[in-house]
């Protein structure tokens, strides 16, 4: 027992540890820390209001809900309060004969503060009201009501914005776990798959990645976050994906791919975090968004290709069993980019020819009876 639980601790550290070295997070968010970052900067925040309420939590925008209603309600209390003292309304004040009431029932702060929650919610249960003796109160209950529907339609589109984000509908749009690396057409291809688990398509879709690393120049520079594209296609193209089962994205290693230095002993001492990117279109919404992902070495598998996920039924309706999707199987595959790719050339001049360039073509005449041979 004691061991399971040494078992699990450390394998919680250890991917802690792996989630922590990571640029991009299994589920596309970006681990990055800023610092020193100048006070004026954060001025900027305040100046870009909406944005940054649009990217705060939840539960922050929860207690910035509950906050801003009951401030504004105890504000406008005040004010109420101080008429009514000023008019002598109070419950521990004499009020002068021949004065005109402002108010019905407010005699104290609490019940300042029930009025100032009914007229700006318009509950009005009657109890509590104004009267047409001073113009004062008149006017704060004009700009109490236009203050109230101005916060009113600021939450109600912060929360209507924030829950119709298109990074919601990303959600919905998964990539395989591991990556594969395996032949495809005599070409060695680096692989992955990504499905849309929704029926509504994304319209324009467009994957690409970013090799990222750190490099020393030949200046001898440190360069930190070194970023390489990566090109990825499926056998129809690269653009404008028609996205309505799960896709095989592959990336072929040639000699101007980076994956090209790698073989399948080195590939899992490498340093390196390849993102994949895919853009599009929700067809629903017509609300762009993006989906990301990372693969490090460790994830990536060399010599396996992924089991199929598309088949028929007796019916033959098209089926996606989704429980192959992140299953994969051996494949025979070479063991680095430079054999695949000579292997291949090798093949392709046999089948032309090669031309001995230590023999010399003669013409034989009929009276010659040997034919010579001349070696420069």
């Amino acid at each position: 027992m004691k061991n399971s639980l040494t078992q699990l601790l450390c394998k919680y550290l250890a991917e802690r540890r792996l989630y922590q070295s990571r640029l991009v997070t299994k589920d596309g968010h970006c681990n990055i820390e800023y610092c020193s970052v100048r006070s004026t900067s954060f001025f900027a925040y305040a100046l870009d209001l909406w944005t940054t309420f649009m990217e705060i939590r939840w539960r922050f925008v929860i207690v910035l809900f509950v906050g801003s209603f009951t401030l504004s309600w105890f504000i406008f209390a005040l004010c109420w309060y101080w008429i009514a003292h000023n008019n002598g309304e109070l419950s521990w004040q004499v009020q002068p004969a021949n004065t005109l009431k402002c108010f019905n029932n407010v005699t104290d702060l609490t019940s300042a503060f029930l009025f100032s929650m009914e007229t700006q919610t318009t509950v009005g249960y009657g109890g509590r009201d104004i009267t047409a003796n001073c113009p004062v109160s008149v006017a704060l209950v004009i700009i109490q009501a236009l203050v109230g529907s101005i916060i009113n339609c600021f939450w109600c589109g912060l929360v209507m914005a924030k829950i119709t984000l298109p990074k919601r509908r990303a959600k919905t749009i998964t990539f395989s776990k591991m990556a594969v690396i395996c032949p495809k057409n005599d070409t060695l291809c680096l692989q992955i798959q990504v499905a849309n688990l929704r029926k509504t398509l994304m319209i324009g879709s467009q994957v690409y990645g970013k090799l990222i690393r750190t490099l020393i120049s030949p200046e001898g520079k440190t360069v930190i976050l070194d970023q390489v594209h990566i090109d990825f296609t499926v056998d129809a193209g690269k653009d404008s994906l028609f996205f309505i089962c799960p896709l095989t994205l592959y990336h072929v290693i040639d000699k101007t791919s980076p994956f090209s230095e790698f073989s399948v002993d080195t590939l899992h001492q490498q340093e390196f975090e390849l993102v994949v990117f895919l853009d599009g279109t929700a067809e629903s919404t017509s609300s762009s968004c993006q989906v990301r992902t990372s693969y490090i070495p460790k994830e990536i598998m060399w010599g396996y290709q992924f089991l199929p996920t598309i088949s028929r039924n007796k019916e033959g309706k098209y089926r996606v069993n989704f429980s192959n999707f992140d299953k994969v199987e051996p494949l025979t595959t070479t063991n680095s980019a430079e054999y695949s790719n000579s292997e291949k050339l090798n093949i392709q001049l046999s089948k032309h020819g090669i031309d001995n360039q230590g023999f010399e073509d003669i013409n034989i005449g009929d009276s010659v009876t040997q034919t010579k041979i001349m070696n420069k």
